[in-house]
């Protein structure tokens, strides 16, 4: 993971990482089959990850533009509870959130990677943008990950938070069992 513009970021306030779908959890593409059905293909490391921080108590959520059954069903697969999808206006998602879990948006991360999500990023204290983003999502970011989206970047957010926060160590020992 690389800084973004002059900042230095502790990631231990984190309590929240929201993240954005197709160009974060995907590599962006949208895929039809036949009947009109979206298909998604996303990255098992990210999976593990976002896992790995809800185990650990950091909240995970998602704001995306699109509607997906496909999404729904990684969700409920990985236990995200915080989904908000076919959002137009993705501030006001993210008041929502917060309103709900009670956190501030000093304490939340959001990882995006195109134009729709600088609203989000302007608001949280900790925006970060995948390695592939556009470079106006790459200004606003804080960090920014070595991984492109859909290719590791969310579990490479997610080492981190947990590195950050000295809970690495506890994540590891539950697999050396």
């Amino acid at each position: 993971m690389t800084k973004g513009p002059g900042h230095s970021v502790d990631f231990k306030p984190i309590k929240l990482l929201l993240l954005d779908v197709d160009g974060v959890l995907t590599e962006g593409h949208v895929v039809y089959d036949d009947n009109g059905a979206q298909i998604k293909a996303f990255q098992v490391k990210d999976g593990l990850g976002i896992r790995m921080l809800m185990d650990f108590g950091i909240h995970v959520g998602i704001i995306t533009g699109r509607q997906s059954l496909a999404l729904g069903h990684r969700c409920k697969d990985l236990g995200i509870s915080l989904l908000h999808q076919g959002i137009k206006d993705k501030g006001t998602a993210l008041h929502e959130i917060l309103d709900k879990t009670g956190i501030c948006a000093m304490e939340t991360a959001y990882v995006g990677d195109d134009l729709p999500d600088l609203a989000v990023m302007k608001r949280v204290g900790f925006p970060i943008a995948v390695a592939d983003a556009c470079k106006e999502v790459l200004s606003c970011a804080w960090f920014i990950t070595t991984a492109r989206g859909g290719r590791g970047a969310v579990r490479e957010i997610s080492e981190a938070i947990l590195k950050a926060k000295g809970l690495w160590p506890r994540v590891v020992g539950r697999f050396e069992l």
